[in-house]
């Protein structure tokens, strides 16, 4: 909605103030990002907490074999993120919804590309079994939380800088093609584990995730 000239002339700071006091905060952009939420799964097995992995399917268009947790997509009719790191978990690894005890929350991660991912850790029955979705998990394997604690990661920095498009009027801005745009940095994860490389976002949150928990461990 276009505002007046004429119409600014009344306005009040106190009318400014108001709509400011009651509307809720929130991160800028945000309805412009896909929400996301995924599941740290804890399993006891032989006696020893584990954590519970995905290799993708093979098949699928987006980042097809790669080591993930469970999760995706936040749809309309779910309630919250929660639910839908519980609804994939038991989509994915054919788990009954009830047999998931989600623990607590994680910290939500904001990528560059658009995804707001919400992660809650959480635990699965001892006697779980799995029935992993063929069209979506390619097989499931878990790692010992002991072992995971005292690994140490490669870590790399990686830079991202801007890539303005042919179009982009420079001519706006001072300095034209010569501005310095402010480069951006993200540092990356790879635990190589079992055979398999576990990186990316997911290696990011389990991170995170150890790094939450590793100063009570016991």
């Amino acid at each position: 909605m276009t505002v007046e000239p004429s119409d600014l002339r009344t306005l009040k700071i106190a009318t400014i103030k108001s709509v400011l006091k009651d509307r809720p905060r929130k991160l800028l952009g945000e309805e412009g990002w896909t929400k996301t939420a995924v599941l740290v799964p804890l399993v006891k097995q032989a006696g020893h907490w584990t954590i519970l992995f995905e290799e993708r399917a093979h098949t699928l268009k987006r980042q097809p074999g790669e080591i993930s947790f469970p999760g995706g997509h936040c749809d309309p009719g779910d309630p919250d993120e929660q639910s839908t790191a519980i609804r994939e978990t038991s989509e994915e690894l054919g788990v009954l919804e009830k047999d998931i005890e989600v623990i607590g929350d994680l910290d939500v991660l904001v990528t560059g590309a658009g995804l707001m991912v919400f992660p809650f850790a959480g635990v699965l029955p001892q006697d779980v079994r799995l029935q992993p979705n063929p069209h979506e998990v390619a097989t499931a394997f878990s790692v010992s939380l002991a072992e995971l604690l005292s690994t140490q990661p490669l870590v790399y920095e990686v830079t991202m800088k801007a890539d303005p498009p042919d179009d982009y009027p420079y001519h706006l801005i001072p300095g034209g093609r010569s501005y310095p745009f402010r480069k951006s940095r993200t540092i990356q994860y790879f635990y190589q584990v079992n055979g398999y490389v576990i990186w990316g976002l997911t290696a990011r949150i389990l991170t995170h995730f150890l790094d939450v928990i590793r100063d009570k461990w016991v």
